[in-house]
C-alpha cells in the first residue's frame, strides 16, 4: 500500500512538471495549427532567467521568499518578449506555407535558442536551492516529501484551472474559440486575426517559461533541459490529442503514473513505458484520445 502511495505522488509530481510544458505546446497548436519544436528551448529561457535573476537579486539581506515572484516576473518576461518575436518575426510568415514549413522553422529556432542561452549564460550550471529548502518537508501517509515540488503541482493545477476559465469564460477565450474555428469568418466578423495570433502564441510560451522558472529549484539548469521535456512533452501530447487541454492533463497523469511505476519496480524501462505507452494509444486512438478529426480543404 505505501508503494502504491509513493508512486502516485511521484507521478503526480511529474506530472505536474510535464503539464506546464504541454498545456503551451497543444494550446499554440490549437490557435495556430504549428507544432512548436523551440517550446523546449523557451522552457530553459525560463529556468535559466529565473536562476539568474533570482541568484543575483536576492542577497542575505534579502528574505527567500522574494524568490517566487522573481520567478514569476521571469516568466513574465519571456512571454512579452521572446513570444511576439518568434511569432511576429518568423513564424507569421509561415502560417500559409505547407505544414514542414513552420515545423522546420521552429526546429532551427530551437538549436538557434540552445546557442543563445549558451552565449549568455555560459555551459556551468546555475544552482538555486534556497526556495527548495525555503518550503522544507511534509509528511504524507507516513512518507516524507519535500514540500516544494508540491508548490509546483498548485502552480500546474491552478494555471489549468484559469486557462480553462480564460477559455470558456471570456470574451478572449470566445475570441479564441472562434479563430480555431475558421479564421477567415472571424476576421470578417472583426476580429483581429493576427492580434489574436500573438496574443495566443505568448500565453503558451508563458506557460512553458512558467515551468521552466519554477522547477529551477528543483534541478541543476545546464544546458540541454529543455530537450528532455520537449521529447516527453511531445509523448504527452500524442497520448491526449493535440489541441486539448484535458488531453494534455489526462497525458501528463498517465505518463507520470506510468514512468513512476517502471522507476520503483523495473529502474531500467523508466523511458520505455512512457513510449511504450503513447505507441498504444496511437494504435487504437490515432489522434489521441481528446483528438479530432480534421477537414481539409482540398
Amino acid at each position: 500500500m505505501q508503494l502504491i502511495t509513493i508512486i502516485l505522488l511521484d507521478g503526480l509530481i511529474f506530472a505536474s512538471w510535464l503539464f506546464l510544458v504541454s498545456a503551451g505546446i497543444t494550446f499554440i497548436f490549437g490557435v495556430l495549427r504549428i507544432l512548436n519544436v523551440a517550446h523546449g528551448s523557451i522552457y530553459a529561457l525560463g529556468a535559466y532567467l529565473g536562476a539568474f535573476l533570482a541568484l543575483s537579486l536576492v542577497g542575505r539581506t534579502y528574505p527567500a521568499w522574494l524568490d517566487f515572484p522573481i520567478l514569476l516576473l521571469a516568466a513574465v518576461i519571456v512571454a512579452v518578449t521572446v513570444g511576439p518575436l518568434i511569432e511576429r518575426f518568423f513564424l507569421k510568415r509561415t502560417y500559409k506555407e505547407e505544414e514542414i514549413i513552420p515545423l522546420l522553422t521552429t526546429f532551427a529556432l530551437f538549436l538557434i535558442l540552445e546557442d543563445v542561452i549558451k552565449l549568455i549564460w555560459g555551459i556551468q550550471p546555475y544552482f538555486l536551492d534556497a526556495p527548495y529548502r525555503l518550503l522544507g518537508h511534509l509528511s504524507l501517509a507516513g512518507i516524507t516529501y519535500a514540500g516544494y515540488p508540491f508548490l509546483l503541482t498548485g502552480i500546474a493545477v491552478l494555471s489549468g484551472l484559469l486557462l480553462w476559465l480564460l477559455m470558456n469564460r471570456t470574451p478572449f477565450g470566445r475570441q479564441v474559440t472562434s479563430v480555431i474555428g475558421d479564421r477567415e469568418m472571424s476576421s470578417a466578423l472583426g476580429i483581429n486575426v493576427p492580434r489574436m495570433d500573438t496574443v495566443a502564441f505568448s500565453l503558451g510560451t508563458f506557460l512553458a517559461a512558467l515551468g521552466g522558472a519554477f522547477t529551477a529549484p528543483m534541478i541543476s539548469v545546464e544546458p540541454g533541459i529543455g530537450i528532455e521535456v520537449i521529447v516527453l512533452a511531445f509523448a504527452v501530447v500524442a497520448i491526449g490529442g493535440l489541441g486539448s487541454i484535458a488531453g494534455a492533463a489526462l497525458g501528463c497523469l498517465l505518463v507520470g503514473i506510468s514512468r513512476a511505476a517502471a522507476v520503483h519496480l523495473f529502474p531500467e524501462f523508466e523511458l520505455f513505458v512512457v513510449y511504450a505507452l503513447m505507441i498504444l494509444v496511437l494504435i487504437f486512438r490515432p489522434r489521441g484520445f481528446f483528438g479530432v478529426t480534421e477537414l481539409r480543404r482540398i
